[in-house]
């Protein structure tokens, strides 16, 4: 794949590595020449000064043979606009932007463009090792009406089926972490010790499934 990256700072920069150590082809664009000094020496990919939402800078960088767009500057307007030109005039499908105010990110996932807001990435991620014991958020749409967090839950659940835990919280058992390796479960899978569970729910119902997951299973009649 050839993926265009607009911004060299440390995510930026860190990104281009990765990938090419991948096998991909990228080309990175920043305003600041200087910011090209974060590259290692050996990278291969295209460095590009310009505007990201410059169609000539954009057509330097490749983005009319790219498969995917990813906007990752220090500005949030610089990032969608260039995430849309880059979807709606070069056709680019594959299409990112970082948001640092949380708040845009419905307003602009509206448009179609899938965003990363890091401030409430870093605040979910700083959570997840504060608060050891209940649901931790591991990803939330925009709005927040959607969550998928791991959820702990009271030993008296080994041995129960997973339709049995979605019945009791009301929330979907996406996959479980077992023994280092992530499983689908089915209706009649059981849960094992040591099992890491894995739900999606409503954002306003997880303290109820933290509750229902922390205390007894009730039998039903």
């Amino acid at each position: 794949m050839h993926i265009v990256i607009m911004g060299c700072g440390r995510v930026g920069s860190t990104l281009a590595h990765i990938l090419e150590d991948n096998g991909h082809s990228v080309a990175i664009i920043d305003r600041d020449p200087q910011a090209f000094r974060r590259l290692r020496s050996g990278f291969r990919g295209r460095r590009v000064t310009g505007m990201g939402f410059d169609r000539d800078v954009l057509e330097e960088a490749g983005i009319e043979s790219a498969q995917a767009y990813v906007a990752v500057s220090s500005g949030d307007n610089s990032n969608i606009i260039s995430a849309r030109v880059a979807r709606e005039t070069f056709g680019v499908d594959n299409v990112v932007a970082r948001i640092y105010d949380p708040r845009r990110a419905e307003v602009y996932q509206r448009l179609g463009i899938p965003t990363v807001a890091t401030v409430r990435w870093t605040a979910d991620q700083i959570l997840r090792r504060v608060l050891p014991e209940g649901a931790e958020p591991l990803w939330r749409d925009p709005t927040g009406t959607v969550v998928l967090a791991e959820v702990t839950f009271n030993p008296a659940w080994i041995g129960a089926r997973v339709r049995e835990v979605e019945s009791a919280t009301g929330a979907r058992l996406a996959f479980i972490n077992r023994m280092g390796e992530a499983l689908v479960p089915k209706d009649d899978t059981v849960v094992q010790e040591g099992d890491i569970l894995h739900v999606v729910a409503a954002g306003n119902e997880m303290e109820r499934v933290n509750k229902v997951l922390s205390g007894i299973p009730v039998e039903e009649n």
